[in-house]
């Protein structure tokens, strides 16, 4: 649990970007530890909460987004995001997220972050609305045959930041991110914002079609639903991560 606290401090580092993330729902499945492990690079190893790996579909809002020494500009600095995701250690003991894939219906963000972060972005066709409290979510990526996903879900009542130890910030409170280039090479990557605040939310449509993009084979309710509200985002830049065989187990 050290570790996981630690990693919510502001690193030392510069900031390189800032953004803020809105209107966050996270959908998580379980799935076999063994399945995560076999889609991991080597020097990641999967993170478990009491034995079980998750897999998270998370849609949400990218606001404000922009270079740390610039100001937003409206025609590029919102747009929309669709990340799945699941929970890794490094050989350090260090956790956090590596994702499968992140959808996005900004151009100029999927090439910077492919370019730049090493992240596994699609262009994709997404819209949203805001409807009498409700958020209405859609997204389909521009690839022939990907199926149309949709979110409904409006806030519930109450929102607190997760216990330590507690599921909820297992899955939610990550703040370090693994990435590979095209050469197969590991970085790591920190973003600083205050704990989420998070609720149960009210949801009445979701979609388990982007984790099924990725190879996972989902099927029924998410076992957990979390909405959050939202956070200031400062991003860090990415450096290349130290690999080897892990000192121990590392598990919630």
């Amino acid at each position: 649990m050290a570790q996981r606290l630690a990693l919510r401090e502001r690193p030392a580092s510069f900031v390189v970007g800032r953004q803020r993330w809105n209107h966050l729902l996270f959908c998580h499945w379980k799935i076999a530890a063994a399945e995560i492990q076999a889609t991991l690079p080597p020097g990641l190893f999967v993170d478990t909460f009491e034995g079980d790996a998750y897999l998270g579909v998370v849609p949400f809002f990218m606001q404000r987004v922009r270079p740390a020494w610039l100001p937003p500009l409206p025609a590029i600095s919102w747009f929309l995001e669709l990340n799945v995701r699941t929970y890794v250690f490094d050989a350090g003991g260090r956790p956090g997220v590596w994702f499968y894939s992140l959808d996005c219906n900004q151009p100029v963000a999927v090439s910077l972050a492919r370019r730049f972060f090493h992240l596994p972005y699609f262009h994709a066709e997404m819209s949203s609305g805001i409807r009498d409290g409700t958020v209405f979510y859609r997204s389909q990526r521009c690839a022939a045959g990907a199926p149309v996903c949709e979110y409904a879900w409006r806030s519930g009542p109450g929102s607190s930041p997760a216990q330590p130890g507690s599921l909820e910030f297992f899955l939610a409170e990550r703040y370090l991110l693994f990435a590979a280039d095209p050469a197969g090479r590991l970085f790591e990557g920190r973003v600083h914002h205050a704990p989420y605040r998070l609720f149960a939310p009210e949801v009445t449509q979701f979609s388990a079609g982007p984790g099924r993009q990725a190879g996972f084979f989902l099927t029924g309710e998410p076992v957990s639903l979390l909405g959050a509200a939202a956070v200031d985002v400062s991003i860090f830049p990415l450096s290349p991560l130290k690999t080897g065989a892990p000192a121990k187990a590392f598990s919630s």
